[in-house]
């Protein structure tokens, strides 16, 4: 295990990576935990409202974002101003990542049905983190035997092809499938192939004269939806609260 993580996270510099991913996801469910807090009226926690107006918790994210992206650059990737910079950068990015729906509604939607999709970027942000700590994008390794070489060569041909895949999927309404699909062989490939959303840019121009086409992408949305949706919404309501019927303040 020591050997991999040195191999993989040390040496590569990907350590400021895994400490930024560590402070972003305790960030978040730190911050989730304390907003459904204030949202039930338990606890010491309140809401930050000087003067009459509502902080919400993306302006300090946004602030120590800033602060660890640009000292991020300045440090580089190794030593301790790297590191330090790595989970101001990620504890910032949690609370700004948390307040998403807010920032692309511009409105506060953070319990309302909207508000869903911080948490889905939140999920989908650390599971692509995930993937490149874990080794899907090993570059940087240095002193490499020939078939270490040969495998490095293999795997950025596989990644361009993938990326160029996951366009394709993301023309066609998939936009989980093209992020995993950047990174993860086989993925993107699969969004390809198949039909494409109703809706989607791939729908609209390539389906306008396949009323055949419209009808089955259609249907096999709606199954996907029908079987899928509630599972996901579950998963969100767990880890982010379950939203109000009716637009609430953001905690």
């Amino acid at each position: 295990m020591s050997h991999w993580l040195y191999r993989n996270i040390v040496e590569p510099g990907k350590l400021p990576l895994l400490l930024a991913l560590g402070s972003f996801m305790l960030s978040f469910l730190v911050t989730r935990t304390i907003t459904r807090l204030i949202r039930a009226g338990r606890g010491p926690f309140r809401n930050i409202s000087p003067g009459g107006m509502h902080i919400h918790h993306v302006a300090p994210g946004v602030i120590l974002t800033t602060i660890g992206g640009f000292g991020a650059v300045a440090s580089g990737r190794h030593g301790f101003g790297a590191a330090l910079c790595a989970v101001l950068f990620g504890l910032g990015a949690g609370l700004v990542l948390d307040e998403f729906a807010l920032i692309l509604h511009l409105d506060d939607v953070y319990w309302s049905e909207q508000g869903r999709k911080s948490v889905e970027i939140v999920v989908l942000t650390a599971a692509l983190v995930m993937l490149v700590l874990s080794g899907a994008v090993p570059f940087g390794v240095n002193e490499l035997t020939v078939d270490e070489r040969q495998s490095r060569g293999l795997l950025v041909a596989n990644v361009s092809f993938n990326f160029f895949l996951a366009l394709i999927a993301l023309s066609k309404g998939k936009l989980r499938t093209a992020l995993f699909g950047a990174v993860v062989p086989f993925v993107a490939l699969f969004g390809a192939i198949r039909l494409a959303r109703p809706g989607s840019p791939w729908a609209k121009n390539l389906y306008r004269r396949r009323p055949r086409a419209r009808a089955r992408a259609t249907r096999r949305a709606y199954r996907h939806d029908r079987r899928w949706a509630a599972k996901s919404r579950k998963l969100q309501d767990w880890l982010g609260g379950a939203p109000d019927r009716v637009e609430g303040r953001d905690g």
